[in-house]
């Protein structure tokens, strides 16, 4: 069973809350800074005034995208001088919720617009499974654990929802789609990137066991929508219909396109690292013991990024009803927050970065 390339609802809670709660891929983005610092020297820069194109592939709302702009931002002035013209492209599905990114930009103590006359924010509502700029435009590409989604659900999941839990021909499908949809965002990438230019992208990285990290989490939650189920809360076809997009990749399975020599639709592996991630919920948790605080934020973690696209399997969702959205949010978090109480565990995980050159 197939289901709709781009949620009724969208990836992401609204209204900032995927902002306030995206503790990990916050994180993430941070170990990679480096990369990212290390590749905007690397990329060939021409003498002339032409404006030098960023692109933040998946952006979201916006928070967890300030820093890395800043750390590219200042880099380009550093080489290029403050008065030649940057773009930032935001780029995200068309049901992002662009409203809160302007206002990140706006308003946010972190935004990277202020005091640079030169340069122009912008945003388009497209998948990055499209192009998104003309080819070879683009000097500098950011994507920050967007690409962890796929294009498309191939097939439901009998008992859970995610694809780590798929066993057989189900989870052939879900790695047939991911390979597919690599090789689709690293081609796309390829065409829009300009000889020289660079490419950096940062995943959540699977360990060798084929753990997350948030495997407990999913387990917790796809034990709460069976509760679910039993009181009456949404029917089991609808839960029989909920199924994540989100597909974490092992390291093998990013460098499969560039066997056996490196390159893929001209674009060469520079970098590929791997990191350790901690649970800074979990920090605060050894230092002060409170079970119900951690288990608030590891629920709300899930609710501003999972808990849209499992709800659009929701008849009612599906026809525009927000009470419902609201309503089924609400009692999925309630019941994570008491059973994630219980008996706490961290979310510590592991980060993957490469950096790819397109060949000058």
């Amino acid at each position: 069973m197939s289901t709709e390339i781009v949620p009724p609802h969208g990836v992401m809670e609204g209204k900032g809350a995927y902002n306030r709660h995206a503790m990990v891929p916050a994180g993430g983005g941070v170990l990679a800074l480096p990369h990212l610092e290390k590749a905007v020297r690397s990329i060939e820069l021409d003498t002339g005034d032409q404006a030098i194109i960023v692109v933040d592939y998946g952006s979201s709302q916006g928070k967890n995208s300030l820093v890395p702009m800043q750390t590219a931002i200042k880099g380009l002035r550093q080489r290029v001088g403050s008065t030649r013209p940057i773009f930032v492209f935001h780029v995200d599905q068309p049901s992002n919720d662009f409203n809160t990114l302007f206002g990140v930009l706006d308003g946010d103590p972190d935004t990277y617009v202020l005091n640079d006359p030169n340069l122009f924010p912008a945003a388009i509502g497209r998948s990055f499974y499209q192009s998104v700029l003309p080819p070879a435009s683009v000097h500098l590409g950011w994507s920050s654990y967007a690409a962890v989604w796929l294009s498309r659900i191939p097939t439901v999941i009998p008992g859970h929802f995610i694809a780590a839990r798929s066993t057989g021909a189900v989870r052939e499908e879900f790695e047939r789609q991911a390979a597919k949809d690599w090789e689709a965002f690293l081609s796309l990438r390829a065409r829009e990137l300009r000889r020289g230019g660079r490419l950096v992208v940062v995943l959540p990285a699977l360990a060798e066991d084929g753990s997350s990290g948030i495997q407990n989490l999913m387990d917790e939650a796809n034990a709460v929508l069976e509760e679910m189920v039993a009181d009456g809360s949404i029917a089991s076809a609808e839960r029989a219909r909920m199924v994540l997009g989100s597909y974490p990749r092992r390291k093998r399975e990013l460098l499969t396109p560039f066997a056996p020599d490196g390159r893929f639709h001209d674009l060469n592996i520079e970098e590929i690292e791997i990191s350790e991630l901690p649970d800074p919920a979990w920090a605060e948790y050894e230092r002060e013991g409170n079970k119900q605080t951690l288990a608030m934020r590891q629920a709300l973690f899930f609710r501003a990024i999972f808990m849209p696209s499992l709800a659009s399997a929701l008849d009612r969702v599906r026809s525009g009803d927000a009470e419902a959205l609201r309503f089924f949010g609400d009692r999925l978090e309630v019941g994570l927050k008491r059973r994630l109480a219980r008996q706490p565990k961290a979310m510590h995980s592991l980060v993957q970065t490469l950096v790819l050159a397109r060949r000058a």
